[in-house]
């Protein structure tokens, strides 16, 4: 009988306001549910191993007309990651805050999601729900103003997701 090993997602957000730890927190809470094991880490505690050893990633930002400097550099940091194929096949999904509905929240993540498919990595979204009518993308959890039980569900329901899909993929 084949030992299932729970696969490991790191959850790495740049910390810029409250409301990013937030949905931060709740998307590894939503990872814990399916027995997943959660690394949950600021972009300024976070290293390339902790990224190199993850099953999946779950990136998170604010939106400062797209991802924050310090995000970028980390990200840049990484080094040649796309090009030695190190995250290739991976899963990783986003999320983002914003201060108003249209400042750029789908554009902060398609940057996000821009970086993940340079590196070769399945991009994980949220299928269309009811939820939707009044949170969120598809392209990934968001939370605009005051962070609502809706955003936050949602964060849950994308690290839920994301490491269902890391299961699948990994055979755990």
């Amino acid at each position: 009988m084949a030992v299932s090993t729970p696969v490991s997602i790191l959850v790495l957000f740049d910390r810029k306001n409250s409301a990013i730890e937030d949905l931060a927190r709740a998307a590894a809470e939503g990872v814990e549910s399916t027995g997943a094991v959660v690394n949950l880490k600021r972009a300024t505690e976070a290293t390339q191993s902790d990224l190199l050893t993850a099953d999946g990633l779950l990136l998170g930002c604010p939106n400062w007309s797209g991802i924050t400097g310090s995000l970028k550099s980390w990200l840049d940091d990484q080094g040649d990651l796309w090009e030695d194929g190190s995250l290739a096949g991976k899963p990783a999904a986003a999320f983002t805050v914003g201060s108003g509905q249209h400042s750029g929240l789908e554009m902060t993540l398609l940057q996000m999601l821009h970086w993940m498919l340079a590196c070769g990595m399945v991009v994980v979204g949220l299928p269309w729900g009811e939820r939707m009518r009044s949170s969120g993308s598809y392209y990934g959890a968001t939370a605009v103003g005051e962070v609502t039980k809706e955003d936050l569900a949602q964060a849950r329901d994308l690290g839920a997701r994301l490491a269902q899909v890391s299961a699948k993929l990994t055979g755990a």
